[in-house]
């Protein structure tokens, strides 16, 4: 058994051909309370990194994604009348649905546990850190890198229209 995470929050515990997905704690955290899971239907085929359902929370809702391609072989029926195992146990109780995963497909998009917690780590300072264009960049890129113990040349930042800063790993 192998877990990966992606960039976007999930999990997927890889045995043999099958995949189970769910969203990891730090998301589940982020989402706040959940209150409705709609889960893709058992048979239907999916495209790694295309949305599969949708999680709905105190905030707002979000697509759920599957992290590699196949067809769904199970899901958890059990978060119908219990979203918020979700949010008590998203390791656990709490996984979404079963893939079997296509032949041949790859998990090098995919991330370890290491590459997972950098990732997490890059999240608050891509959306919690407000800077203007040209006003402290190199200090927030440099705080940032320093944060991860990663090169500068690691870590992307950009800047949106409104000049709040996004960062990212390279």
């Amino acid at each position: 058994m192998t877990v990966y995470y992606t960039r976007e929050h999930e999990w997927v515990r890889v045995e043999g051909d099958n995949a189970t997905v769910g969203i990891t704690d730090f998301a589940q955290d982020a989402l706040g309370d959940i209150v409705y899971v709609q889960l893709p239907e058992v048979g239907e085929a999916v495209t790694a990194g295309a949305a599969v359902g949708e999680l709905e929370s105190t905030k707002p809702v979000s697509d759920g994604y599957s992290p590699v391609p196949g067809g769904i072989v199970g899901r958890n029926d059990a978060l119908a009348p219990t979203p918020e195992l979700v949010n008590t146990d998203p390791y656990g109780a709490g996984w979404l649905f079963e893939v079997v995963v296509s032949e041949g497909a790859a998990t090098s998009d995919l991330l370890d546990a290491a590459e997972q917690r950098r990732v997490r780590a890059v999240y608050p300072a891509a959306h919690c850190i407000s800077a203007r264009r040209g006003d402290g960049r190199t200090e927030l890129l440099d705080g940032i890198a320093s944060r991860l113990a990663l090169d500068t040349a690691r870590v992307s930042l950009e800047f949106d229209a409104s000049g709040a800063a996004h960062a990212a790993l390279t």
